[in-house]
């Protein structure tokens, strides 16, 4: 039977099913851009990375309680400061949707603390919080800094006074959080499953969508306003329309959950990481495999470039004598 099939293809009574232009430019692309640089951050694992509205600088945070900033030049990343002032792991941090030079740093020492990249020794602003953070976001139009901690806490913050605009306790985990790009409505997923919807400000819930089968980690929305994807224990990522609220597909490569995600700058590829030892990145489109890219270890956070394809990520890897490596990855540089 395959080789009649083969036959008939290639008598053109059934031509081949066509591959999408994006899908064979972007393998293309990768061929010849498929390098991955290494870059030291931290004395201990590193947690999160995040690039900076115009894609000069990428920060990242780590267990040995420390923020480093890095600016990329024609070469690679140097690194620029290595903030000191928390007291405990930095978990997650972000970036000001348009400003530059602002990024927050959320840490289990109950403080978030909001760093000025121009300045090389304090923090500009400590805010003290409730609990043991663990995520925050920065809304889109940079008025308001969420964080949630470990008690499934979330406090708003107001960026213009700092000071708590609201709060709220859920009776589930809480687990990613995020605006979607109009800052009119606030997502987060949870320990059900689900993804939640909440208006902004009122913080009303108006939608509660059953994602997975089992704990929903990751939540991440792309730059063009039509998608947004989850990552789950389910070792599946799910691509939703975000004006119908539909799942369109799952990627179902992985075998472990899906910890990470990370739109490109043009939303055509999904990046996800997990404890598999590569960042799967697909086409959005389609779903289709891009490129595979090896990882030593979990990883723990993607990062796309606001504007090339330019991938940051950070993983669970070691040095030659098996310590914390803490390094910050780039991969999309050329061969």
């Amino acid at each position: 039977i395959n080789k009649m099939a083969t036959n008939l293809y290639s008598h053109s009574i059934f031509p081949p099913p066509r591959q999408n232009k994006d899908f064979l430019e972007l393998k293309q692309f990768f061929k010849k851009n498929g390098k991955i640089k290494d870059f030291p951050a931290h004395e201990s694992k590193a947690h999160s990375v995040d690039w900076n509205s115009d894609g000069r600088k990428v920060a990242s945070g780590s267990t040995d309680k420390t923020v480093s900033v890095f600016s990329l030049d024609r070469y690679g990343l140097t690194r620029v400061h290595n903030y000191k002032g928390h007291s405990d792991h930095v978990d997650q941090l972000c970036w000001h949707p348009s400003h530059p030079e602002y990024l927050v740093s959320a840490s289990e020492d109950k403080t978030i603390r909001i760093w000025d990249a121009r300045v090389g020794h304090k923090c500009a602003q400590c805010i003290s919080t409730k609990g043991d953070n663990i995520n925050i976001c920065w809304s889109p139009d940079g008025n308001t800094i969420a964080v949630g901690n470990k008690e499934d806490l979330i406090t708003w913050i107001d960026t213009r006074n700092y000071k708590t605009k609201s709060e709220m306790h859920f009776n589930y985990e809480v687990n990613e959080i995020s605006w979607n790009n109009t800052s009119e409505y606030f997502f987060l997923t949870n320990g059900n499953g689900c993804i939640v919807i909440l208006s902004f400000p009122e913080l009303k819930v108006m939608e509660t969508l059953q994602a997975h089968s089992s704990n929903c980690i990751s939540l991440e929305f792309d730059s063009q306003g039509r998608y947004f994807a989850t990552g789950s224990a389910d070792a599946l990522a799910s691509l939703w329309d975000l004006e119908e609220l539909v799942c369109v597909r799952s990627f179902p490569r992985l075998f472990w959950p899906v910890r990470t995600l990370s739109f490109s700058f043009d939303g055509k590829l999904l990046a996800m990481g997990s404890e598999d030892h590569h960042v799967d990145i697909a086409l959005v489109e389609t779903g289709e495999e891009v490129c595979k890219v090896p990882c030593n270890a979990s990883t723990f956070c993607v990062a796309w470039h606001p504007n090339k394809y330019l991938l940051a990520f950070v993983s669970d890897d070691k040095d030659r004598h098996e310590r914390d490596a803490g390094t910050v990855r780039l991969f999309g540089i050329p061969e």
